[in-house]
C-alpha cells in the first residue's frame, strides 16, 4: 500500500503512521493505541512513562555532539475522531483505517483518516527509531482525549519531563507556525422568572429571526457576523419604546461556542397595536439588512400569530431585565492583537438563551489570549449580572498560551525555513484552545512552545486527506530544526 511512498525521506514516519491505524483510537478508546507505544518504547531500549490518563511519554538521549542540548519534547495526541460516510461499513471499535494514495494526497476509504493527530505521533517515532537523525535529548509526548476536552494533557504531571523546549505538530496548514492561542470559560447568567397570568384577550405570536450565517465563535467571531440574541434585544427593546407587550419566552442559539443564527421571542400585546408591530418590524428588517449587507444578506425578522394562548408571561419588571440583559451583554471582539496583525486577542459570544421554569439563561463563552483580558470580560458580565438581580456561574475554565517574544524555538523555526525556502514563515496564532494552552499553565509559563503541522484538509469528516508532498517537506523541516538545537 505504502510503496508508493518509498522514496521518500518520511517514509518511515508513514509506515508508523499505517501502523497505528491498524488500532482503533478513537477519543476514549485510547488503552490499546497506548500499549502499542509502550511496546514501542521497549523494543528500542527507550525509556518510557504511561500515566493514569494513558498518556505516554518516550525518552531518548542526544546523539552524537548533542548530548548536552537543550531537552525538546515532541508532541501530538493518540486519539482521533471517528466519522464516516452513511453507507460506510466500518466499526471504528476494531476496524484498522484503510489507506488510499490518490496522487499527492493519503486519504481513507469512507473515513475519517486520523491524520489529525496521528501523523505527530509517526513523526516523533520515527525519530526515536532513527540511528542517523541528529537530535537533541528528545521527550515524546503523546495525549490522550485531546479531541474531547483535553483530557489528557488537562491530568498531564509536568514533572515527568524535563524538556522546556515544546514542539507540537497539530496544526493543519504548512508554512504557518503557530505561536498563540486563547484560553476560555463558559458563563452562564441565570434571571429568576416572576410569572403572572396571562390576559386572554391579547394577540399571542412569535417573533422570528432566521436567514444568519453563524459560525464557529472563536475562528468566525472577527467576521462581524450577526447573533441572532443580541439582534433579536435591539428589536423588542425599541419596540417596547412604543408598544406595551409582554413576553411568554425568549430562546436562540444551541451552543455557547457558535454564532447563533436564529432567535425567538413568544410576545403579547393588544390587537390594536399590531399594526406598529408590524411596521417596527419592516423597519427593523431594513435595519438589520443595512448593516449585514455583505455579510448576512439573507437575515429576516417574521412575525407568526398563534392559535395556541399562552396561560402566563413574565412579570412587567422580569421582561424588563431580560431585555436589559439581551442589550447589555458583552459580545463579539473585545481586543486585537497587536503583536499579531489580524488577531483576536480576546472576545464573547453570547451563544444561548433559553426559557424555562425557573429562569431565562444567557450562556456565552469568553476567550483571550491574555488571562486578565478574560478576566475583565467576565467581571463586565458579573456587574451586569448584579445589576438585574441574577446569578452567574462560571464553568469549563481551560488556560491561554500567551504570544512570547522572545521565544528561542520560533527563531530557530523561522532561521530553518528561511534557509529551506528562502523567505519567512508565517507567524499565526488561533482565537481558540490548544494543548498548547494547558502546558504553558502547567510550567507556570517557564517552557517555550511552538506548534507546525503539514497540509491536512477536511479534518474531523470522511474526506480528510493529507498532502503527502506537504507531509515530506514538513518531516525535513522538522529535522532541520532538531539539527539546529544546540
Amino acid at each position: 500500500m505504502l510503496q508508493e511512498l518509498e522514496h521518500l525521506n518520511s517514509f518511515e514516519a508513514f509506515r508508523y503512521f499505517k501502523e497505528m491505524n491498524e488500532i482503533p483510537r478513537g477519543s476514549g478508546n485510547e488503552k490499546a493505541i497506548s500499549d502499542w507505544l509502550v511496546k514501542f518504547a521497549k523494543e528500542h531500549n527507550l525509556q518510557v512513562i504511561q500515566d493514569e490518563a494513558l498518556n505516554i511519554i518516550i525518552k531518548k538521549p542526544g546523539t552524537k555532539g548533542y548530548e548536552n542540548a537543550p531537552v525538546t519534547i515532541i508532541q501530538g495526541h493518540m486519539d482521533m475522531v471517528c466519522e464516516k460516510n452513511i453507507g460506510t461499513e466500518h466499526d471504528f471499535e476494531k476496524d484498522p483505517i484503510e489507506f488510499i494514495v490518490e496522487g499527492d494526497f493519503l486519504r481513507a476509504n469512507g473515513t475519517t483518516l486520523g491524520a489529525d493527530n496521528g501523523i505527530a505521533v509517526a513523526f516523533g517515532l520515527a525519530v526515536l527509531a532513527s540511528t542517523d537523525i541528529p537530535h537533541p535529548p528528545i521527550e515524546l509526548l503523546v495525549t490522550t482525549e485531546e479531541e474531547t476536552g483535553m483530557g489528557g494533557a488537562q491530568m498531564l504531571d509536568p514533572k515527568h519531563l524535563e524538556g522546556r523546549t515544546l514542539i507540537n505538530i497539530d496544526s493543519e496548514e504548512e508554512g504557518k507556525l503557530l505561536v498563540s492561542c486563547s484560553g476560555g470559560v463558559r458563563e452562564k447568567i441565570k434571571l429568576p422568572i416572576t410569572w403572572v397570568k396571562a390576559d386572554q384577550n391579547l394577540v399571542n405570536c412569535a417573533v422570528r429571526l432566521r436567514g444568519l450565517l453563524g459560525g464557529h465563535s472563536g475562528m468566525e467571531i472577527d467576521k462581524e457576523r450577526g447573533n441572532s440574541n443580541k439582534l433579536m434585544g435591539r428589536f423588542l427593546m425599541d419596540l417596547k419604546s412604543v408598544v406595551d407587550f409582554k413576553i411568554n419566552s425568549i430562546t436562540g442559539g444551541s451552543k455557547n461556542n457558535a454564532i447563533p443564527r436564529e432567535a425567538d421571542a413568544i410576545i403579547l400585546f393588544m390587537e390594536k397595536d399590531k399594526a406598529v408591530v408590524l411596521e417596527k418590524l419592516s423597519q427593523w428588517n431594513s435595519i438589520f439588512k443595512n448593516e449585514l449587507a455583505g455579510i448576512d444578506p439573507d437575515i429576516s425578522l417574521a412575525v407568526e400569530i398563534l392559535d395556541k394562548k399562552a396561560n402566563r408571561v413574565f412579570s412587567d419588571d422580569t421582561a424588563k431585565r431580560a431585555l436589559q440583559v439581551l442589550l447589555l451583554i458583552p459580545n463579539g471582539v473585545k481586543n486585537m492583537s497587536m503583536a499579531i496583525p489580524g488577531l483576536v486577542q480576546s472576545s464573547t459570544n453570547i451563544g444561548v438563551v433559553t426559557t424555562d421554569e425557573e429562569n431565562v439563561e444567557f450562556d456565552s463563552a469568553v476567550r483571550s489570549s491574555v488571562k486578565t483580558l478574560k478576566k475583565a470580560i467576565c467581571d463586565e458580565t458579573i456587574v451586569l449580572a448584579e445589576m438585574v438581580g441574577a446569578s452567574i456561574e462560571f464553568e469549563s475554565d481551560y488556560p491561554e498560551w500567551q504570544y512570547n517574544p522572545n521565544s528561542n524555538i520560533r527563531t530557530i523555526f523561522q532561521k530553518v525555513y528561511n534557509d529551506m525556502y528562502g523567505k519567512m514563515p508565517e507567524i499565526s496564532a488561533i482565537h481558540a484552545g490548544l494543548e498548547c494552552g494547558l502546558f504553558s499553565d502547567k510550567f507556570n509559563g517557564d517552557i517555550d512552545l511552538i506548534s507546525f503541522g503539514p497540509n491536512i484538509y477536511d479534518v474531523h469528516t470522511p474526506k480528510e486527506h493529507l498532502s503527502i508532498s506537504s507531509t515530506d517537506r514538513t518531516w525535513n523541516y522538522l529535522l532541520g530544526v532538531l539539527k539546529e538545537i544546540k
